[in-house]
């Protein structure tokens, strides 16, 4: 087997692997597709480049970036700052795939626990956080700038994982 080939998992042809400053370009497209306040290029320049805490994958299909997620891991918690697809490619169970490698990496980091903030009214993001194990833990009041809507904060516990993660550099996904 390839390198490229043990990275895909279940033969989808998902490739997962770090964010280089390089993607930024992709994930803005992304950025602007999915988010009614987008991150700036400058804002994932410093995440990539000067936060020691901030941990970014993108998700490609075919070479082309299709997907990305970060976090932030802190101590024994990871906290989510971001996931998103190309709307072209939602409903394929790939944002769950996606989901699902980044709680692989942070667990691999000696993470705990997992947490984030979604939309009170995004209920397809907080099926999927439920799915994977994720509970509400409270509210933010106005969290969302654009127009101050509540964010509801969601915690999972994060299993231990054996495998190493992508985001530390192995290609060894059984």
């Amino acid at each position: 087997m390839t390198e490229a080939e043990s990275v895909r998992g279940q033969g989808d042809g998902l490739v997962f692997r770090l964010m280089k400053v390089e993607d930024i370009p992709d994930i803005l497209v992304i950025e602007r597709e999915a988010f009614t306040m987008p991150w700036t290029e400058e804002a994932f320049r410093n995440e990539l480049t000067h936060n020691h805490f901030a941990k970014y994958m993108v998700m490609e299909l075919a070479g082309h970036i299709i997907g990305y997620a970060g976090m932030w891991a802190i101590v024994d918690e990871a906290h989510v700052t971001n996931i998103a697809l190309l709307e072209a490619y939602r409903g394929r169970k790939w944002g769950e795939r996606l989901l699902d490698e980044l709680m692989r990496t942070a667990a691999f980091l000696g993470m705990q626990s997992i947490t984030l903030e979604v939309r009170v009214t995004n209920e397809i993001a907080q099926n999927l956080y439920r799915k994977k194990g994720f509970r509400s833990a409270g509210t933010r009041k106005g969290y969302y700038s654009d127009n101050r809507e509540d964010a509801l904060i969601m915690w999972a516990d994060l299993p231990a994982y054996e495998e190493r993660s992508i985001l530390e550099g192995s290609v060894d996904h059984k």
